[in-house]
């Protein structure tokens, strides 16, 4: 099996600093690495930015361990690799899957907030997605992020029926993410979750979550999802959201949970486990023995 990281913008041949770690411990547990231009591959100059990848000789599963691509970039890289003999973990479809929102929706619905979207950014159309939730609070991202740093001026709506407050906070979400906007809109209904404390910076409440990676329906790993947050004890159970895990087209996937104020727990959302960061807090030498282990058995 192979790991393909992002190189370094100044230094093609070194890994970009924020996956050395990363890259060091894939080495350290016995997996080959290579290294592609994040930069290249954007401006879809695929045969520069795959210059220091060679055909394979026999077909390979490989991982892509590096920053958000499209869905549109993926096939690309997708395509490409796979004419070297290198077989990305997850096809096209399965990427897009659980990196867009509405793709797996229905898939945890029973266990993540109720949610609404639209493609069309018109005002009109905002307001109308914005309705199933009457006067509850809600928050705003694309499909894929939000601007939760931007909390109360970008993210966070305390009541969708105000529709002018409701536009004004999506139209600044829609202006901060810029070229960057994924797709659409998608409202989602704010869930009162276990508090542990504010950021320190954008004032963003910081509530009890935990990251979850799974890989060939296996679990790898389950990890406090801020860094330097007292957790206490709390330790979730996971087995309904690993049986929930059974059932989505993934084969390499996180899952982010979160414990509301009555103690339940819930699917925030889910995310291709190519593109998602692991934790600072967890030791990145076990996280790839584990991935070996699931995807080798």
């Amino acid at each position: 099996m192979r790991i393909i990281f992002c190189d370094n913008v100044l230094n093609k041949n070194n890994v970009d600093n924020d996956y050395k770690n990363e890259m060091d411990s894939a080495i350290s547990v016995g997996l080959n690495c290579s290294l592609i231009s994040f930069e290249e591959l954007n401006n879809n100059n695929i045969d520069k930015a795959l210059s220091n990848i060679t055909k394979s000789e026999f077909m390979e599963i490989a991982i892509y361990r590096g920053w958000m691509l499209t869905p549109e970039i993926y096939n690309i890289l997708y395509n490409a690799l796979f004419i070297k003999n290198i077989k990305l973990i997850n096809s096209q479809d399965e990427y897009k899957y659980c990196h867009y929102l509405p793709e797996s929706y229905s898939a945890i619905e029973l266990k993540t907030p109720k949610s609404s979207w639209t493609t069309n950014l018109d005002n009109n159309s905002l307001i109308n997605t914005a309705n199933i939730f009457g006067n509850k609070s809600i928050i705003v991202k694309d499909f894929v992020k939000s601007e939760k740093h931007y909390w109360r001026e970008a993210c966070f709506i305390p009541d969708a029926s105000d529709t002018n407050n409701l536009i004004s906070v999506t139209k600044r979400f829609i202006e901060l993410r810029g070229d960057n906007l994924n797709c659409g809109i998608v409202f989602r209904s704010f869930e009162r979750l276990k508090f542990l404390t504010n950021h320190s910076k954008s004032g963003m409440p910081l509530t009890k979550e935990f990251r979850i990676f799974f890989a060939n329906g296996k679990t790898i790993g389950v990890y406090y999802y801020w860094d330097q947050v007292e957790y206490g004890d709390t330790i979730p159970d996971i087995k309904e959201f690993a049986d929930i895990a059974k059932n989505i087209k993934s084969n390499f996937f996180s899952m982010d949970i979160a414990q509301k104020d009555s103690g339940e727990w819930i699917i925030m959302e889910l995310g291709d486990g190519q593109v998602t960061g692991i934790p600072d807090n967890i030791d990145s030498n076990i996280f790839y023995k584990n991935l070996i282990n699931s995807i080798s058995t």
